[in-house]
Formats: structure tokens, C-alpha cells, sequence
């Protein structure tokens, strides 16, 4: 019987990637002191986006973080051209946001740009922390494992940006549409006048959010190469997950209302279908092989 030492220490030549059949595996403290390296680079290509969107930091809000609250928005005149598309008249067509921001700290305008710069920043750098992340996993994968995983970077990296697209262009403005027209009593003495690190908070988390469900499908992927999950559960499990996404479709959407909510759940509900097809072919694969 194979001993836990020996276990230990081909473990240890996998991850490390550079150990040899002749060279002792690499100790606990070099895997961690490998991967405070990765961590180290991750957070540099990090700074250097927070540090570049700081400084374009008026450009940014004026064009990327208000301008879904702009007439000229790109989703209200995509909206209403395929509502005319469809002869439904206007029905699709959302009137403009009017929010009038204010600020109620003496730092809150400060507090907002570095807000600004540190989302996107870690967005920006995405790809780059994912590939880091890589680089320290790839060690420990058999040959057939990395073939597996080839393009692995940039299908995350584009179901990332696909989400985070999602929930700027599509999510944001409903949200927003919603939550600016939304009344409280009838005697009209409310004024609405959020404040600008609400607004900042409420875009970023739908942009975050939508970025990360979207990732749904790599996830079961890999979990299912590893054996945790299978196309068959999945299916048989649909309406557990079912109940689960318009949770997290609650979650991410900051308003109640349905509408939101529904246009996360949809594409959720659709990639969850898609890992469904992916897991069951890992299924097939596996099972063929076992054969």
C-alpha cells in the first residue's frame, strides 16, 4: 500500500511543475510562498488599471458610469427600434432616467472616483488574474487535464465580460428606469435625489454580479470532470435550481421589480441548460472510456 508520505510528496511534484523524479517535491511553504507570487502580480495588474482609470477617472463617469441615465443611451433607442420592429408601437420604449445625484459627505465625491477606479479596475484585469490563477493550478494537471482545459481562459473571460455587458446594457437601465419612476404616497413632498455612491454601488454590483452568474456553465464543466456533478443530476435537480436562480436573480437586481428580475433569470435559466448539454457529454466521455 502507497504511503500517505509518498502521496504527499508526488502531490507536491504536480503543483510545483518542477520537480523532478530525482529532486525532492517541493515543501507546504514553497507552494505558498508560489502562490503569494501569483497574488502579488495579480494585485500589480490590478493597481496599474485602478491607477490608469483614476487618472481618466472624469471620463469614465461622464461617459461609461452616467450614461445609462442619458436619452442618448444606446439601450433606449435599441429598445424602441425593436418594439417598432415587432408593430407593437412603443411599448418596449423606456422614458429617460432623470436622477439628480448629490453627495453627503465632504469626501464623497473623492470616496466615488476611488470607488470607480478599484471596479474597474479589477474588472479590466480580469483576464490577467484568471490566467495568474492558471498558471498555479496548470502544475498539478495531468497531460489529458490540460488538454481539457485549453481555451479555458478565454471562455471565462468572455462569459465574464458577456455578463458584465449584460448588466450594464440590459439590467442597468431597467433597474434604474424602475426604481427613478417609483412613487411613495400621494402627496407628491419626496424628492428623489439619490446619493452618487448609491448610484456607483447599485451599477458595479449589477455589472459584478451579472459577470459572475455567467460563469455558470464553466463551473459545472469543471465539476463535472471531476466527478461532483453530472448531466443527469442536473436534470433532475432543475427545479431546485430553478429556485435557486431567481434568488440569485433577486440578489443581483437592487429593485423588486419582476421585470428585472426576469431578464437576469432568463439567460441564467438558459446557461444553466448549457451546462446541462456540457456535463452530460463529459458524462458520455467518461463513461466511454471506462468501457
Amino acid at each position: 500500500m502507497v504511503s500517505a508520505t509518498s502521496n504527499r510528496k508526488y502531490f507536491f511534484k504536480r503543483i510545483s511543475g518542477r520537480a523532478t523524479e530525482e529532486k525532492v517535491a517541493m515543501s507546504f511553504f514553497d507552494h505558498i510562498e508560489d502562490l503569494r507570487w501569483h497574488i502579488i502580480r495579480s494585485i500589480i495588474a490590478w493597481l496599474f488599471f485602478v491607477v490608469l482609470i483614476f487618472v481618466y477617472v472624469d471620463a469614465v463617469y461622464d461617459n461609461i458610469i452616467l450614461a445609462p441615465t442619458r436619452e442618448n443611451f444606446y439601450t433606449y433607442g435599441a429598445l424602441c427600434r425593436f418594439s417598432e420592429w415587432l408593430h407593437l408601437g412603443n411599448a418596449f420604449c423606456m422614458p429617460v432616467v432623470k436622477i439628480d445625484f448629490q453627495v453627503t459627505t465632504v469626501n464623497g465625491t473623492f470616496t466615488s472616483a476611488i470607488s470607480i477606479a478599484m471596479i474597474g479596475g479589477l474588472i479590466a484585469a480580469f483576464p490577467y488574474i484568471v490566467w495568474e490563477l492558471w498558471r498555479f493550478i496548470k502544475p498539478a494537471l495531468s497531460p489529458k487535464e490540460k488538454k481539457y482545459s485549453r481555451g479555458s481562459i478565454f471562455w471565462l473571460s468572455l462569459l465574464f465580460f458577456t455578463g458584465a455587458l449584460f448588466g450594464y446594457y440590459l439590467l442597468a437601465p431597467f433597474t434604474f428606469n424602475f426604481l427613478a419612476g417609483f412613487t411613495l404616497g400621494k402627496l407628491g413632498m419626496i424628492q428623489y435625489r439619490p446619493a452618487i455612491q448609491d448610484y456607483i454601488d447599485s451599477l458595479t454590483n449589477l455589472i459584478l454580479g451579472c459577470g459572475l452568474a455567467f460563469e455558470l456553465p464553466i463551473l459545472c464543466f469543471v465539476l463535472a470532470k471531476i466527478g461532483i456533478v453530472t448531466g443527469t443530476l442536473l436534470k433532475k435537480y432543475f427545479k431546485f435550481a430553478l429556485v435557486l436562480i431567481l434568488i440569485v436573480s433577486a440578489i443581483i437586481t437592487p429593485s423588486p421589480d419582476w421585470t428585472s428580475q426576469f431578464l437576469v433569470a432568463i439567460p441564467l435559466l438558459f446557461l444553466y441548460w448549457i451546462s446541462i448539454l456540457l456535463a452530460s457529454g463529459v458524462e458520455k466521455q467518461l463513461a466511454k472510456n471506462a468501457l
